[in-house]
């Protein structure tokens, strides 16, 4: 790839930009997001080098927040925003030095507000009861890891940095700290890999249970094995794993885990197939383009392919032929692009490497590792000798320590282009208060009266309720939870379930307060909060308790009946009306105001012959696509024709 313009440079040079905390705080959402919370980020970049990553390539330098900017960020978002769960984003928190002090720092502030903290994205090796204290809120169902492959010697190789010492002290932390249910991530087809390493996986899932099982509790595991899928930018760029390969490999540990106990595990396989055409589709060259087009042509819009793999492949297959390029799909089905095929070949043993062969010397020299890539055009920073210095060094089980702690691995990135590595000193850690104290007092109940009108039809009545309880939230109500030890909720019940798309000029929530307040400042301090469309109409306070001492009902015990407005849009072209006479036919307009036509139907007969119906059969369609019947008539308590 060169240049066709004066004045383009013959390499882009990737862009940097510095970690902004506060990023999200003008997103808020009325319905819920991908990841509905509160995102804060921490640190920018990782610098771990694991050898099968491509952001912890294309992200260097490691750049970390000042801490007291994250704990002032997550202090305001989560007030401004109303999430009761916020995230700490980063690459890999766990090498953010500050996380534990910053962690128990919120934790010890926001220790009252019942929010709840996660982290996307956690080292096993760095796992401990300080990072326990931290995460998660009252429910602890599961907790996640990823040890990436199953021996010792394929995680040297892609330079995991994790021995099986620190994986076992990580979930026997979490284990032991209320974490039920461990989920594993590992991947198959790396470089170098044997068969032996891929029952290791089953292995070290037998080896952690019987390690933390005790008598009365028991390790679950959820794992997920993924196929490897070489990226752009990476020491191992130029590997592939034919997919015939995949598929054996998965049948190998289909039959180990077949020895695990009943229950115990729960595995998930990625297909093979998407592995393939995922490797097609991130390492081709400006071909593919013709190919996206035609796939998008053949329906492949928004593709699903967890729920229809074979439509989705059948797009982009005939895509892939319309294109002239299936010969280059199938090599890479067959695992064209492994350079490192030769290894542990024996004409090949004594050229270093410990027997297993060198790929920059010798018979070993692969032309194929100098020759264009389509990404060679992007300058990342990271030098392509320096990925093809640390493919070797992977081939020879060799570690790379992490740059930001340690000593500079030499890729290239420092500079005045991309900056260096920022990590902060991280602040004396804070003393733990102890966890969420739920306020669970019962001191005021008031019913809301609200609208929805125009496009707000459109919000169901769940994510009304979400909406609802994020605007309490920004509002500063003080609302009672329940006393529930695992998942404690706000004490907010609706009347009615108002159907999607349905405007009300009459909704009805009712909210429990630990404080008292006045009517009126819940009402203005809920209407600044709640979006066009939603106005707060009235606020009424209700007593909490009968004469007697007893609880009084809930409004959705209360109220039985609801009054709708239907508004009918007549079709000009006349239709049968129930109990009236037949309309004529009509080729225009005019028609639906002649005599006979649905206009001149006594509606208000209409109206009291249906009352008088002993039964009034509809049929309504489920969400599985079956027909229902259900009466009608039973739930219809009155009916009149408003002129």
């Amino acid at each position: 790839v060169f240049p066709i313009r004066e004045g383009v440079p013959e390499r882009v040079l990737r862009r940097v930009s510095t970690p902004d905390p506060s990023a999200q705080f003008t997103l808020q959402p009325y319905l819920p997001a991908v990841h509905d919370r509160l995102t804060v980020e921490i640190r920018r970049g990782c610098t771990r080098g694991c050898r099968f990553c491509q952001p912890g390539m294309l992200t260097r330098p490691a750049r970390d927040v000042e801490p007291e900017k994250v704990i002032s960020a997550v202090e305001e978002g989560v007030r401004e925003m109303g999430y009761n769960e916020f995230s700490l984003l980063s690459l890999s928190c766990s090498d953010y030095l500050a996380l534990p002090s910053v962690g128990l720092e919120i934790k010890n502030r926001l220790k009252n507000e019942n929010v709840t903290l996660s982290l996307p994205s956690q080292r096993v090796d760095r796992f401990d009861d300080n990072i326990a204290n931290i995460i998660g809120g009252t429910k602890k169902s599961s907790i996640t890891f990823a040890p990436e492959a199953g021996t010792q010697r394929l995680r040297d190789i892609i330079n995991k940095g994790l021995t099986n010492e620190e994986l076992l002290r990580g979930v026997k932390t979490a284990f032991e700290r209320g974490w039920s249910t461990v989920k594993l991530y590992f991947m198959i087809g790396l470089p170098g890999e044997t068969d032996a390493d891929v029952l290791g996986i089953a292995e070290t899932v037998k080896w952690l249970q019987k390690e933390c099982d005790t008598r009365k509790r028991k390790l679950k595991v959820h794992l997920t094995i993924s196929n490897f899928t070489p990226k752009p930018h990476t020491p191992f760029q130029w590997h592939t794993v034919s997919s015939s390969d995949f598929e054996r490999k998965q049948r190998m540990l289909k039959r180990a885990f077949r020895n695990l106990k009943p229950g115990s595990c729960k595995v998930n396989y990625t297909p093979f197939r998407i592995s393939a055409m995922e490797d097609f589709i991130g390492r081709g060259d400006r071909r593919l383009c013709a190919v996206m087009l035609k796939a998008w042509e053949n329906g492949a819009q928004n593709d699903a392919w967890w729920e229809g793999t074979d439509e989705a492949f059948a797009s982009w297959d005939k895509a892939i032929e319309d294109s002239g390029l299936t010969w280059k799909y199938r090599q890479v089905e067959d695992g064209e692009w492994d350079v490192l095929e030769k290894l542990g070949d024996e004409r090949y043993r004594g050229q270093g490497g410990h027997g297993k062969g060198r790929i920059d010397r010798g018979v070993l020299q692969e032309e194929r590792l100098d020759r264009p890539l389509p990404w060679d055009h992007i300058n990342t920073g990271v030098s392509k000798f320096w990925l093809k210095s640390d493919l070797q060094r992977a081939m020879e089980a060799v570690t790379v320590p992490d740059c930001s702690h340690h000593v500079c691995s030499e890729c290239g990135v420092c500079g005045d282009d991309f900056g260096d590595n920022v990590v902060v000193e991280p602040p004396p850690l804070p003393a733990f208060d102890g966890t969420c104290e739920k306020d669970i007092a019962k001191t005021q109940k008031v019913r809301i009266k609200f609208a929805k009108l125009g496009s707000m039809a459109c919000v169901g009545h769940l994510d009304t309720l979400r909406l609802m309880e994020r605007a309490y939230r920004r509002a500063a109500l003080p609302i009672s939870v329940t006393g529930s030890e695992f998942n404690a909720r706000p004490r907010v019940t609706s009347a009615l379930t108002l159907p999607l798309g349905w405007t009300s000029e009459s909704e009805i929530l009712e909210i429990v307060l630990t404080k008292h307040m006045d009517v009126d400042d819940i009402k203005t301090q809920l209407n600044a909060k709640m979006p066009d469309g939603m106005p707060i109409l009235d606020v009424e306070e209700f007593p909490l308790y009968h004469m007697t001492g007893k609880l009084r009902e809930s409004v959705a015990e209360v109220v039985s009946e609801h009054e709708l407005l239907v508004q009918v849009a007549l079709d000009p072209v006349a239709q049968d009306a129930p109990d009236a006479p037949d309309a004529p036919d009509a080729d225009d307009a005019d028609d639906a105001a002649a005599p006979g036509g649905p206009r001149d139907v006594d509606w208000r007969a209409v109206a009291q012959a249906t009352l008088a119906l002993p039964e009034l059969q509809l049929e309504k369609t489920s969400k599985r696509g079956k027909t229902q019947y259900f009466d009608a008539r039973r739930q219809l308590l009155g009916l009149e024709h408003v002129p």
